[in-house]
């Protein structure tokens, strides 16, 4: 059904960019952007693909930064989350400021990273992790403070240290919550990708999106908007298959 319903809301779009509803430089058709496809995906085009680097080169260049940036931001993330969470003072000092964090668009700080870290990776690098690490920070801390209280007595009763109750008792029974936030956290890194790149990422999706934006080649900006869409649902996907093989009793009960 999912399939049937993609391809009849194709061909209506077609249908309709063929009868001449709008011009193509606003909307055009499907068949028009699955040729940008085909001549940004190839090496031998007298472009590169398109302004010297092919769609998959893109691809891959825009994955590793987010891939970077979602790393640091789950890694510090978590570990903010669980001290925010066994230590409420911590929390109470440290939640203002993250709850801040996460209500600030990426664009508001990429100024200031730039000037911090100059115009190479670091900035594009440290955009992706400070969006990502607020969720992470957030699900984490939650997810510790709801942890049934029996469970870490009896833990201890039972003779575990306080570092046992947290490896073996602690994490487990937040993992479920954690993932969550880690979904949450890739999914706003890699839609923040755009934003990263407009600051010296010509090479990225985003800077391929930003540069055809210049020219007013609509269908060059929404084949680039449909590979970030599509590989963000399969890394998605990826990230929910995950949760189930590390938390399968969730949802179980």
């Amino acid at each position: 059904m999912r399939l049937i319903a993609v391809l009849v809301l194709l061909g209506l779009w077609q249908l309709l960019a063929v009868a001449g509803f709008w011009p193509p430089v606003v909307l055009p058709g499907p068949l028009q952007v699955w040729d940008q496809l085909l001549i940004t995906s190839d090496a031998a085009n007298g472009q590169g693909g398109y302004a010297g680097s092919t769609l998959l080169e893109r691809l891959g260049v825009s994955l590793r930064r987010v891939g970077y940036g979602s790393a640091y931001g789950i890694l510090i993330g978590v570990a903010l989350g669980l001290v925010m969470g066994l230590v409420p003072l911590v929390r109470a000092v440290t939640e203002p400021a993250v709850t801040f964090l996460r209500a600030l668009p990426p664009l508001a700080y990429l100024s200031l990273l730039v000037i911090w870290f100059g115009i190479d990776e670091e900035p594009k690098v440290y955009l992706l992790m400070i969006a990502a690490f607020p969720p992470v920070a957030v699900a984490t801390a939650t997810a510790v403070t709801g942890v049934g209280r029996q469970y870490v007595e009896a833990a201890q009763a039972l003779g575990a240290s306080r570092g046992h109750v947290i490896a073996s008792v602690v994490l487990p029974a937040s993992a479920p919550e954690i993932i969550t936030g880690v979904r949450l956290a890739v999914g706003i890194a890699y839609s923040s990708v755009v934003a990263a790149e407009t600051v010296n990422g010509a090479d990225g999706i985003g800077g391929m999106v930003l540069n055809a934006q210049r020219y007013n080649q609509t269908s060059v900006v929404i084949l680039g908007l449909f590979v970030i869409g599509v590989t963000g649902l399969l890394i998605d996907s990826a990230v929910v298959g995950a949760q189930r093989a590390l938390s399968p009793w969730r949802g179980l009960v």
